[in-house]
């Protein structure tokens, strides 16, 4: 009962954002997220792990750069959530566009990888005018209402059928093998921890690491192609593709495997170095350093 009062709660909550973001218009609700954002979110306790973060991966940082880019990121992610109903609206230049001109005039099977940097659900309809049918794996949230609610603005960001979206687990990955193996072309944001993944240096600390991308590619031998989102302003983006990374021709599969991860995490790497404040430091992305006991 406490759970479904829960959800019900979280729902009319979401709901009356969304309706306030889209009163207020596309760069009114993007400037007033980003307000609200900066302003609150560093003050809440997940920020801890923000902080933490940006001290093991970017040490180089003072404490005053690491307060700005701990702004600047909740800035971008306020701006985001209030971006959703405005889609559509929104306004972006792509650098790199021929790198996907083969899979545009082609099709699949081909992965695009990219991370929860500047606002990465203009990934999907920016592809999309540019005739890719992108589909997407994606976290659904607890709340199947919820989740239901930011679908249906991912679906009307697009013209015509929504665009496939598989969620993670063993059902959405069957589902999503099968569109790739139909030719599809598939997106995954690839800066997650994964528990059961590999180990592989992010920023130069190991990270566990989802190892299905490079799994995949190795099985189709289909190019991987790393583009990410550089926000520009309020509503204002720009899309940068990067050339194909090389896909390792290595006898041992999990050397391949891993090689092909280290890869995924280097050019994540580059980017987050380029635009920290853009990148989402609050997931728990690196185990906690090991704790030395103190002289007997």
């Amino acid at each position: 009962m406490l759970r479904r009062l829960q959800f019900a709660l979280e729902r009319a909550a979401v709901h009356l954002l969304l309706a306030l973001a889209r009163a207020l218009g596309p760069v009114r609700a993007s400037d007033a997220g980003g307000w609200l954002a900066r302003s609150l979110g560093p003050w809440l306790p997940v920020s801890a792990v923000a902080r933490r973060n940006l001290a093991r991966a970017l040490p180089g940082l003072d404490a005053a750069a690491r307060r700005r880019v701990l702004r600047g990121m909740w800035d971008n992610l306020g701006r985001t959530i209030a971006e959703l109903p405005h889609l559509p609206a929104l306004h972006w230049e792509i650098e790199g566009a021929e790198h996907l001109a083969p899979i545009a005039a082609a099709g699949g099977p081909a992965i695009l990888l990219s991370g929860h940097i500047g606002n990465w659900e203009v990934l999907p309809p920016a592809l999309d005018r540019l005739g890719i049918r992108m589909g997407s794996i994606y976290r659904a949230a607890d709340n199947a209402a919820v989740d239901s609610l930011v679908n249906g603005l991912r679906a009307r960001a697009v013209a015509g059928e929504p665009l496939p979206l598989f969620p993670k687990g063993a059902q959405g990955a069957r589902a999503a093998l099968r569109f790739l193996s139909g030719g599809g072309v598939l997106g995954m944001l690839a800066d997650q921890k994964l528990n059961d993944g590999i180990a592989v240096p992010l920023l130069g600390i190991p990270a566990m690491t989802a190892p299905a991308p490079a799994q995949l590619a190795l099985r189709f031998r289909c190019p991987v192609i790393p583009g990410r989102v550089q926000r520009l302003g309020a509503c204002r983006f720009r899309l940068v593709v990067d050339p194909p990374l090389p896909l390792p021709d290595l006898p041992d599969r999990q050397a391949a495997i891993r090689a092909l991860t280290q890869a995924i995490n280097d050019r994540l790497s580059d980017w987050i170095r380029e635009r920290p404040a853009e990148w989402l430091w609050l997931h728990r992305r690196w185990p906690d350093p090991p704790t030395h006991p103190g002289p007997a």
